[in-house]
């Protein structure tokens, strides 16, 4: 083994002997056992080739970059995510020790990164214009691309979808006198459960070419171009003003240094009565701080431009750049863990997708994608919430629906 690897395994081993939450067992390249940690999770990791050693010392991404590349295989993805979430903290206590001497790499990252307008398309483009047949052959026939809501464990992925979709607009009291704006459409499920169920009008949009084509299709093959206009236009463009507004898994492509302008946004496109429906995945207050600068695997293969937010830093946007007051919250964590199990699922049994160009290191690739973000949710690294948000002269009649309705949410 060369040097450099050998002193790269060295650190490794060092730093996975601190794991004190759930159990790693190593099966090293020449063979050998070790075990670190004890108590469930159990994960197991087989080393491959000596090349992951120095590839960890890039994180998740040289993780991520090393499974792809077959330097290391496991019988259980999440089973590995899960144990790297529960020991998470450790290892960002010890960043925030490093942070100021990243301060001045960080400014300068985040002027390099901001999310214009041209940059936002590109990102979104390398994600969702992938092809539709990638999400055809992992989403349910709805394309909902965001957590289900399963009130019953038997039902299907598809009934799951269509049940959080109703929950929001249970949420947002939608009827057919009502104007609805979405923020980030996808390719039309809410636009179009919303007019078919409600029988509102909808304007959504998104800057993805591939949704924006699809969503319009649907919408012509429903009969309901009358309700739904589709835009293929940024949130900064948008203009109007609405009384409801819906932004559903959206929030996390913003990017850390737009979160602001965002909201700002939203605020200005309510009436003074509105209200808005937030759904956002949304990290722990305590790993914020380091998680958005860094160049993790998430962010540079999967999202890139993203940053999950935290419900802190929400609250503050809030207070500094909108009149809009947070008046309910759903937790929806536990829906996400089995709408990821099921995307995986279905993932996994798509032989095809090799035939439509999708070779296996990118498979490779959202395979861990899938099961990183399913132990990330397990072990609440991650959770997702729908927040409920409103102008200063909304007023309800009775309790929210979203706030009554959160403890029956939050069960699966």
């Amino acid at each position: 083994m060369r040097a450099d690897r050998r002193i790269a395994r060295r650190i490794a081993l060092s730093l996975l002997a601190r794991l004190r939450c759930g159990e790693l067992t190593i099966v090293d390249e020449q063979g050998r056992r070790l075990t670190v940690g004890e108590g469930a999770p159990r994960a197991l990791v087989q080393v491959r080739s000596p090349a992951l050693w120095t590839a960890l010392r890039h994180g998740s991404r040289g993780l991520a970059e090393a499974y792809r590349d077959g330097h290391w295989e496991s019988p259980d993805l999440v089973a590995v995510g899960r144990v790297a979430a529960l020991n998470a903290g450790a290892l960002d206590r010890w960043r925030r020790w490093l942070a100021p001497l990243r301060v001045p790499l960080q400014a300068l990252r985040g002027i390099r990164v901001r999310n214009t307008q041209a940059r936002s398309a590109r990102a979104i483009a390398s994600h969702y214009d992938l092809g539709d047949e990638l999400f055809e052959a992992m989403l349910d026939e709805t394309m909902t691309y965001s957590t289900a809501y399963f009130k019953a464990p038997q039902m299907t992925l598809a009934e799951g979808a269509r049940a959080k979709l109703e929950l929001i607009c249970e949420d947002l009291e939608l009827g057919r006198e009502d104007h609805v704006l979405e923020i980030g459409g996808g390719w039309g499920s809410f636009a179009l459960h919303a007019a078919a169920t409600r029988g509102a009008r909808v304007t959504t949009t998104t800057i993805s070419r591939r949704q924006y084509e699809r969503a319009r299709a649907q919408v012509r093959a429903a009969g309901l171009e009358g309700q739904v206009n589709v835009l293929f236009q940024d949130y900064r463009e948008l203009c109007g003003r609405y009384e409801k507004l819906v932004s559903i898994e959206m929030i996390e492509a913003v990017g850390a240094r737009d979160l602001g302008t965002y909201f700002a946004r939203c605020s200005e496109l309510l009436s003074e009565r509105g209200t808005m429906l937030l759904e956002a995945i949304v990290i722990d207050d305590r790993a914020y701080a380091v998680e958005k600068a860094s160049r993790s695997f998430i962010r540079t293969h999967i999202f890139p431009g993203g940053c999950l937010p935290s419900r802190e830093v929400i609250a503050r946007c809030l207070a500094r750049h909108t009149d809009m007051s947070m008046v309910a919250m759903r937790d929806l964590t536990p829906h996400y863990v089995e709408t990821l199990r099921r995307w995986r699922a279905r993932f996994e049994r798509a032989r095809h997708l090799d035939e439509l160009g999708f070779d296996e290191r990118f498979r490779r690739l959202w395979r861990l994608y899938l099961a990183y973000c399913e132990a990330g949710f397990t072990e609440r690294r991650i959770s997702v919430v729908q927040m409920l948000l409103a102008k200063p002269r909304w007023r309800a009649a009775q309790p929210p629906r979203v706030l009554r309705g959160a403890r029956r949410a939050a069960m699966v």
